[in-house]
């Protein structure tokens, strides 16, 4: 049992099991996962965590709200960050990238729970806010007239795509000498080449065409 100068002493077990099992996760993946394996790494009775948890498949299903509630967190930093939306588009695919390559085992546990027949509500509505918040900026820029005419729900899944592919390209070592960075700048530059309303479009008064991350080379003559 944990002394009365243990962290988990006045409540905080809940959170010392997530962050251990996290690790866990991490580094031996979902089927090593268990409550009594849990208690023992953090020096509580093997009962204690049914106080948190009901069941193995609870504990899972909190790592998962605990995981979609960071990435989208960074999904809103980047959408509420300063500056042109271009460059809040790039930035919340950066941020994307970011967590799916940090965090791989995790992000598969995550749209495993979601998708799972008997899944929360809460954990569907957060796996959800993904994508509203990404079609929000999507929305956004269309309204800017920088973004090309369409559903905006259906855009930001074609980019979450484009994004997720290359996160998994990574996390499977599969990018071979090309640099993570080099390639997010290059996945970023088509994608948002590919998301720019058509020249010919109408575009609000001040609306400023879509810009890709880095310019194109320009070829020696």
């Amino acid at each position: 049992m944990a002394d009365a100068d243990s962290p988990y002493h006045h409540g905080n077990l809940r959170e010392a099991l997530l962050a251990r099992a996290e690790e866990v996760l991490a580094t031996a993946g979902a089927d090593s996962l268990s409550l009594r394996a849990l208690a023992r790494d953090l020096g509580v009775s093997h009962a204690a965590p049914g106080r948190h948890f009901r069941d193995r498949q609870a504990l899972l299903d909190a790592l998962a709200v605990r995981g979609f509630t960071r990435l989208n967190e960074g999904l809103r930093a980047a959408v509420d960050a300063p500056g042109p939306v271009t460059a809040r588009l790039a930035g919340m695919g950066r941020a994307y990238i970011a967590f799916a390559v940090a965090n791989a085992p995790l992000l598969s546990l995550m749209f495993t729970a979601k998708h799972a027949d008997d899944s929360s509500a809460e954990l569907r509505e957060l796996g959800h806010q993904s994508l509203h918040i990404a079609a929000g900026l999507v929305a956004l820029a269309q309204q800017e007239g920088v973004v090309r005419a369409g559903e905006p729900d259906r855009l930001a899944q074609v980019a979450f795509s484009t994004v997720h592919g290359l996160a998994a390209l990574a996390v499977g070592s599969l990018l071979e000498d090309t640099p993570l960075s080099e390639a997010t700048d290059l996945a970023l530059d088509v994608l948002l080449a590919g998301l720019a309303a058509p020249r010919g479009d109408a575009a609000p008064p001040g609306a400023r065409p879509l810009e890709t991350v880095t310019p194109p080379a320009r070829p020696h003559a």
